[in-house]
């Protein structure tokens, strides 16, 4: 599920994963629209040679579009004489609009007082199961099982759902078009797709609201189902619709197989905004025609995709695909089954350097208000490790011993309604920032990522965007429009004791050996009971040697140029990584290596999963 709402439509070519591959597996893959029709109209004529029907299903994750496939699949199978009846599976077993809507609607947040932007609702757990009307259900069955029996004609159901397990058996072929969430949001933007139980788009705000706390939270689980479960004949890579990528099955669950045996770095995705800068622009060699770049979605397992070279074909999977199939060997056995299946930690980098401000002071909700408020799983921890800083960087974090948190809430309120400027440093705590420093962000505790400095965030598994901004200095969005704030939730959710001491004495901590070995030293540089991931930095000039010991664990490179991580069972299972680069260590790694490429001593940033995770309270 995504929940970005302007991704810059850039794809940035370096991060290709390259795993080995067998050969029947990279000459399987067909690449380009009419070639993959090819392949799967020589597939149903081979099950057409008896004569009779073939009925073939293509479902998909949210925006995936048939049509163009349909199109080149129904031309060749007409020049062999063969008739194609296209059915829209939507059209047939849903339910109405009026009671879809009736189901979606209440779910949504419209009181512009707790939620002005219209953000946040209620995430929909009904499944594509909810969407069907039994009455239609039964004459599509009906009428799928007569198709079955006849002869000379090929049926092709698409939409999204259609492989849902009541249906599954229906089919002869059974094909899935995935699609990855940068591209699904972009489709979004850009009018091609209305919400399931709408029959025209809404404004492209709204629509993406709905798909998280709906059509996205189906999709998933639907595609997890069908992988998991081995179900699918052909995936097909469609982020474009003209040259999409047909993958069968065997292939597939090779390639997957294959990738997480390396280490493995996702390929971003690049975002602006009002306090956004320049630094990663410049890094990352971004567009020129970018304004600024204030976030790389670096590792937001929702929202990255995976690279992988077959050959001479680039293959783009949702990375939370992978997740989906090789969940146990990439995160290892206790991880998947405390959090449920999803990847439980995220990765981004805030960017203000040489930026117009701050990052607006805001505040993120725990367990039980996400559990409550949005039927969500899983609290919003944050941290701040900083990476690059300018004159008069600062990190805010808590509130200061002296403040006066309830004149600080008035005040606000006042910013939000008389467009009155607030004295945000008579409350707002902050740490001198320099390369190194590492800040904990436990939900409730009110933060801002200052002017001037690049951040690698690190946060727990919440999937939305559950940020409260409390104050934003009267900011304009790039509208011209005073960007709204959420003093209602904020204030709801802040916790008032979180004051520059207990901020000292608890979640700014000094680094402290933890492990080490020959020219190398492990430090952590914060653990808390308060989040259940470790934070380390791992110190050498030349090599260090680690083991996942079954926990997976992510290296950002902070400091020094290049470095290669491989295995030590086996050696060529490698990836090179560059200076802030980031990159996954599969849990079934074991022991591996991390060697220097460069002349600059070496610093990682380590993360994982703090001991004892399994045991904390959800």
């Amino acid at each position: 599920m995504s929940f970005m709402y302007n991704p810059f439509p850039y794809d940035d070519p370096k991060p290709v994963n390259r795993p080995e591959l067998s050969e029947d597996t990279v000459k399987s893959v067909t690449a380009g629209s009419d070639k993959a029709a090819a392949v799967l109209v020589s597939d149903i004529l081979g099950r057409m040679k008896d004569g009779s029907n073939v009925i073939v299903a293509l479902d998909g994750y949210t925006t995936a579009c048939w049509r163009t496939f349909i199109n080149l699949v129904g031309r060749r199978l007409s020049l062999s004489g063969i008739s194609v009846e296209p059915v829209d599976f939507d059209r047939e077993v849903f339910k109405s609009d009026e009671q879809i809507n009736a189901i979606i609607e209440p779910l949504l947040e419209w009181d512009t007082k707790k939620d002005p932007t219209l953000l946040f609702g209620k995430i929909y757990k009904g499944g594509y199961e909810g969407f069907v009307d039994s009455g239609k259900a039964a004459e599509f069955k009906a009428k799928m099982e007569a198709a079955g029996k006849g002869q000379g004609k090929v049926i092709i159901v698409y939409g999204y759902g259609c492989l849902i397990s009541e249906f599954r058996d229906l089919y002869d072929i059974k094909c899935y078009f995935d699609v990855t969430p940068k591209e699904s949001i972009l489709r979004i933007r850009r009018g091609r797709y209305a919400n399931i139980g709408k029959s025209m788009p809404d404004p492209a705000n709204r629509v993406i609201r709905r798909c998280y706390y709906s059509d996205f939270e189906v999709a998933v689980h639907n595609r997890g189902d069908l992988l998991q479960h081995d179900v699918l004949d052909y995936y097909v890579e469609s982020d474009h619709e003209d040259d999409v990528r047909l993958i069968p099955r065997k292939a597939l669950n090779e390639i997957f197989r294959s990738l997480v045996n390396y280490p493995f770095r996702c390929k971003p995705v690049y975002l602006e905004g009002v306090w956004g800068g320049t630094y990663m622009k410049k890094l990352r060699n971004l567009p020129d025609t970018m304004r600024n770049c204030a976030w790389v979605f670096d590792f937001i397992p929702m929202e990255v995709s995976v690279l992988v070279a077959a050959g001479d074909t680039l293959i783009d999977f949702p990375y939370f695909s992978f997740v989906q199939k090789e969940g146990v060997r990439l995160m290892g056995e206790k991880c998947v089954r405390k959090f449920h299946g999803y990847f439980p930690v995220r990765f981004n980098y805030d960017d203000s350097y040489h930026s117009t401000g701050n990052m607006s002071i805001q505040c993120h909700s725990g367990a039980a208000f996400n559990k409550s408020e949005y039927n969500e799983f899983g609290r919003q921890d944050e941290s701040y490790y900083v990476v690059v800083t300018g004159h008069d960087a600062k990190t805010f974090l808590g509130f200061r011993d002296d403040a006066d948190i309830d004149q600080f809430c008035k005040d606000i309120e006042a910013a939000d309604t008389r467009h009155e400027p607030v004295d945000y440093m008579k409350y707002v705590s902050y740490e001198e920032s320099k390369p190194g420093l590492q800040v904990m962000i436990p939900a409730g505790t009110v933060h801002s990522s200052g002017r001037n400095q690049v951040v690698l965030e690190i946060g727990s598994l919440t999937i939305g965007s559950y940020t409260y901004k409390m104050y934003d200095y009267l900011r304009l969005d790039f509208d011209g429009k005073q960007r709204p704030i959420h003093t209602y939730l904020g204030e709801k959710t802040i916790v008032r004791d979180r004051r520059t001491s207990w901020v000292r004495g608890n979640i700014v901590q000094q680094p402290r050996l933890a492990d080490s070995g020959e020219g190398w030293e492990e430090y952590i540089i914060g653990e808390s009971s308060l989040l259940y991931f470790s934070l380390r930095r791992l110190e050498f000039e030349q090599t260090c040697c680690q083991d996942t010991k079954g926990i997976f664990h992510v290296l950002t490179v902070v400091d020094g140029e290049k470095v290669r991580i491989r295995s030590v069972e086996h050696p060529e299972r490698c990836y090179e990584a560059d200076y802030m680069d980031i990159v996954v260590v599969p849990a079934d790694m074991g022991h591996y290596v991390i060697e220097n490429l460069g002349k600059e001593p070496i610093r990682i940033h380590k993360t994982m999963l703090r001991d004892g995770f399994e045991n904390d309270p959800d």
